[in-house]
């Protein structure tokens, strides 16, 4: 297995990228109200987005297992706000040290997902850990009752650090108003 690490992700990948994109994410918008599949234009656009670090974990053979998306340049990212992270942590936002991870997508197919999902947290925490940084990322309820993201990534953290603190830096709900009776 492989980490490729690139700025644009080229037309002859790019087909293949959607399709395990489109794959890993597809069924979580039917668990999840808020949106967690991009567009294909959207898609497209962070593909092509030099802001933004694409990484491609390769099995192999050569074929694309996993990938994530990841950058320190926040105002790449449309649905968080940098003045958040320029507010909280003024120095290290000016310093482009906060890192913020778009999503890990995993084939669902791939024979170690397991393994290709590490790999993938590896490299950005690398970098991340060189640059003295922190880094960010968002997870719905349904990711993290069932399978645990808020303890496992923490715990993968831990094994390459040594020492990771973990904070929960936002919450969002959504709520229903129903009137049986009426």
């Amino acid at each position: 297995m492989n980490v490729k690490v690139v700025d644009e992700v080229h037309e002859s990948l790019l087909e293949e990228a959607w399709t395990l994109y489109y794959e890993a994410f597809k069924d979580l918008n039917a668990y999840a109200v808020q949106r967690h599949l991009m567009y294909r234009s959207e898609f497209d656009d962070v593909m092509r987005d030099q802001r933004v670090q694409k990484y491609l974990c390769l099995d192999d053979s050569d074929d694309l297992c996993g990938m994530s998306t990841y950058t320190n340049d926040l105002d790449s990212m449309p649905l968080i706000s940098p003045a958040y992270f320029e507010r909280r942590w003024p120095e290290l936002y000016a310093e482009r040290r906060i890192w913020y991870c778009g999503f890990v997508a995993i084939h669902p197919k791939a024979q170690a997902a397991t393994a290709t999902f590490a790999e993938l947290v590896e490299a950005m925490y690398r970098l991340a850990a060189t640059q003295n940084g922190i880094i960010s990322l968002d997870m719905c309820r349904f990711n993290d009752q069932s399978r645990h993201m808020s303890r496992v990534v923490p715990l993968m953290l831990h094994r390459l650090s040594g020492e990771v603190r973990t904070e929960r830096l936002d919450e969002q709900s959504f709520w229903l108003y129903e009137f049986p009776a009426a």
